[in-house]
């Protein structure tokens, strides 16, 4: 009996140390995906020239400073579901006010800060949340969360070609 409990013991302390390792693994390649994405975003950003951030490709299509500014929006507002409150201060509507390049790459960097924090908060992946009205991991809130930067990136990769511009990373 003595040993029975003994190993019931010891597998829920593996057990118990299996899943933080899991976690801790889920949030170290989210984060390095996540400093993969800034790279790309500030870097493309940085290089389409400031007389092109309102170009759109058609009407009622986002323009890039548009573009980029959804894309920090969501990074600020989307953590919520993770209980990560959006710093004070940001104004509804910032995807239309902001504009300006040096804002655009000011507001892109501070969002990736905060996506960063909220990572750091989701520190159960199995954990169960409301997105959209359904239950899902913590887990797979931040693969949605990563799914959605690579959409917009994409879609930015696109504009800034249409622009003349080639991403930093793909040249040479």
């Amino acid at each position: 009996m003595r040993y029975k409990r003994k190993m019931l013991k010891t597998t829920l302390l593996l057990a118990v140390a299996a899943s933080a390792l899991v976690a801790a693994d889920v949030k170290s390649e989210f984060l390095d995906e996540v400093s993969a994405l800034e790279k790309k975003y500030t870097s493309l950003a940085e290089a389409i020239p400031a007389d092109k951030y309102t170009w759109r490709p058609g009407d009622g299509v986002r323009s890039i400073s548009e573009a980029f500014m959804h894309v920090a929006g969501a990074n600020y507002m989307l953590p919520r579901m993770v209980g990560v409150t959006p710093p004070q201060g940001l104004e509804r509507g910032m995807e239309k006010s902001v504009t300006a390049k040096a804002e655009v790459i000011a507001q892109l960097r501070k969002s990736f800060e905060h996506v960063r924090a909220a990572a750091q908060a989701s520190a159960e992946p199995d954990k169960m949340i409301k997105l959209f009205g359904r239950e899902v991991s913590q887990r797979y809130f931040l693969t949605f969360l990563a799914h959605h930067m690579h959409e917009h990136l994409g879609q930015l990769i696109a504009y800034a070609r249409m622009n003349k511009v080639t991403p930093p990373w793909s040249q040479g």
